[in-house]
């Protein structure tokens, strides 16, 4: 039995009959002891957080839940909703549409950041050098800059409650640095490039400690909760296989014009 019972050895639940723990609490206890966001660290950490590291990780939890059907991902799962998926298929066609492109920018610039705090450099020095990389071969900046808001409404109450997490010392500060560092480069080019809710929330996980493919992961369990409220709300309208146009509507043709086949 020990192989077997090994396969799928795991330091996160221990179930048994009558018995449900996790990280080793036992679960009636943790029920109304800690909140949702506590019990997401505990869950990926293998620790309860302080309350104001928990209080900042909610911060991104609710910045991160919804940007309408503008969004693809949302469009997706109203889409598969009204085509008659149930909510956990809608949810999981928005969720998987969260790639690299729509979805990653968060894991990116927690990458980016980490890399200009362990660079050795003076955070100024290494922010100039890799805003100029980024320029040299045409590519964007994660984290900052976004195609719906001049200035992301999100960014500013995000990093205010990061500075004050740095000024009562429940954070260190050296991402939080290097975010500015690389808002202030970006601000001084011919158009300027303000950090948008990937990179507030970016720096704050960051500050908090999760590895950066665990910033992406909280930021698709944030979303789902938009994907629900989406799905939800398609599926109680009458519009059946609801497509990305609305019928009066056709995608532009640019293929040969009409022909006759030999």
């Amino acid at each position: 039995m020990t192989e077997a019972e090994d396969w799928w050895a795991t330091a996160i639940s221990d179930i048994s009959p009558g018995s449900i723990r996790l990280r080793g609490y036992a679960i009636e206890d943790l029920i109304g002891s800690v909140s949702y966001p506590q019990m997401v660290w505990l869950m990926t950490r293998g620790s309860l957080p302080s309350a104001a590291e928990a209080a900042l990780l909610e911060l991104t939890l609710v910045a991160a839940v919804d940007h309408g059907p503008q969004a693809p991902s949302v469009a997706a799962a109203r889409m598969a909703a009204s085509c008659g998926l149930d909510l956990n298929n809608a949810m999981a066609t928005g969720v998987n549409l969260l790639g690299d492109v729509h979805g990653g920018a968060g894991q990116q610039c927690m990458e980016v950041l980490r890399s200009l705090v362990d660079s050795g450099q003076p955070v100024g020095a290494a922010a100039t050098a890799l805003v100029a990389a980024y320029k040299e071969r045409g590519a964007y900046v994660p984290g900052f800059g976004h195609r719906f808001h001049p200035r992301d409404p999100r960014r500013d109450p995000l990093m205010t409650a990061i500075a004050e997490a740095v000024a009562d010392g429940t954070v260190e500060g050296r991402y939080v640095e290097a975010a500015l560092a690389l808002e202030a480069v970006l601000a001084g080019g011919a158009r300027p490039v303000p950090m948008n809710i990937d990179g507030a929330t970016a720096t704050i996980y960051c500050e908090l400690g999760f590895a950066p493919e665990l910033g992406r992961g909280l930021f698709v369990l944030s979303r789902s909760v938009g994907l629900l409220a989406h799905a939800w709300e398609q599926h109680n309208e009458p519009t059946r296989i609801k497509g990305p146009l609305p019928r009066s509507a056709n995608p532009t043709y640019t293929g040969p014009p009409p022909r006759t086949l030999p």
